[in-house]
């Protein structure tokens, strides 16, 4: 058998792991995410007005402005192509509510990336999602700001200012499904509409940028941990597929959750990781004070990740206990 020191044409390289690559680059997902998206950007502009794009502009702007800001200061490589940047300013403004405050917005896409992200150590370093980290941030800076709902181009009536989860929550009023279907109800920027949000998560999977385990282990576990309060007192608490449909359950799920850093590596991890999101998200949603709670549950179980990850390895072969 010929070996390298025989022939010095053979070129061995040592590079450190993974070693074990997908076929698609960090780059190009980042950009067939941002495809994705577009569908929620029209509902966005078709039932909120056109000036959602000018908080989208300013939310993308500042998130790659502020990353080159802080790649600069550190002396590294400016990245900002990589597309990091624009989904994280993306997806932040679709997440505010309609006609949100430019100055807002500026803050938000600064801690998004700044806080969120970079001061972890950039793309791949960071623990929790980078756009609810920010969204956090006003929610907790800006309460009012952030709960001020715009009606819809095309509502009915004026009831449908309010979101579905405070109607359902505070009022006892039941929002019909249908509705929720074209997205002309009460809402953040891009959340409202299930069909333009499904067109963008189903296209994901399609192509395998999205791991189907965290959607369908979530929708699972919003159909058992809320069915079972559904059943438990149906005239309190809403119907499963309610929670499902209502307010950025489905943005979240197939946006937030899946984000290939802040979520588990394992098949088992994911599982456990979805399901865990949908029972928080039950709960925060009957017994806590706020009528929603996506941001918070995907945040909350983002800070699990590395332990699910310790925990799900698969065994290793050959290996005994």
């Amino acid at each position: 058998m010929e070996t390298v020191t025989e022939n010095p044409s053979y070129k061995l390289e040592l590079t450190s792991s993974p070693h074990i690559h997908s076929r698609w680059s960090t780059q190009y997902a980042m950009w067939l995410v941002v495809g994705a998206l577009i569908p929620s950007v029209v509902s966005a502009v078709l039932f909120f007005g056109w000036y959602q794009l000018v908080i989208i502009g300013f939310s993308i702007g500042t998130a790659l402005g502020t990353e080159a800001l802080i790649k600069y200061i550190r002396k590294r490589k400016i990245t900002i192509s990589d597309g990091s940047g624009v989904i994280t300013g993306l997806l932040l403004a679709l997440i505010l509510p309609p006609n949100f405050s430019l100055f807002g917005t500026v803050i938000g896409a600064v801690i998004a990336i700044g806080i969120g992200k970079e001061v972890f150590g950039g793309l791949g370093y960071n623990i929790f999602n980078p756009a609810l980290a920010g969204r956090a941030f006003l929610q907790a800076s800006f309460p009012v700001a952030m709960t001020t709902w715009t009606i819809p181009n095309f509502a009915l009536d004026a009831t449908t200012k309010a979101t579905p989860l405070a109607s359902m929550k505070f009022d006892q009023i039941h929002t019909s499904l249908s509705p929720f279907f074209w997205g002309n109800i009460g809402g953040s920027i891009g959340e409202t509409s299930v069909l333009a949000v499904i067109i963008g998560g189903v296209f994901l999977i399609a192509i395998g940028v999205v791991n189907w385990r965290i959607p369908v282990s979530m929708i699972l576990g919003m159909i058992l941990f809320g069915g079972i309060l559904w059943f438990v007192d149906p005239v309190k608490n809403p119907d499963p597929f309610f929670h499902i449909f209502a307010g950025g359950f489905l943005f979240g799920m197939f946006f937030m959750a899946t984000d290939w850093v802040t979520s588990p590596i394992t098949a088992k991890g994911m599982w456990i990781f979805g399901m865990g999101i949908s029972l928080l998200v039950v709960l925060i949603r009957v017994y806590g004070g706020l009528p929603e709670g996506v941001m918070f549950s995907i945040l909350f179980m983002n800070g699990f990740v590395p332990l699910i990850n310790r925990f799900t390895q698969p065994k290793t072969f050959g290996a005994v206990k």
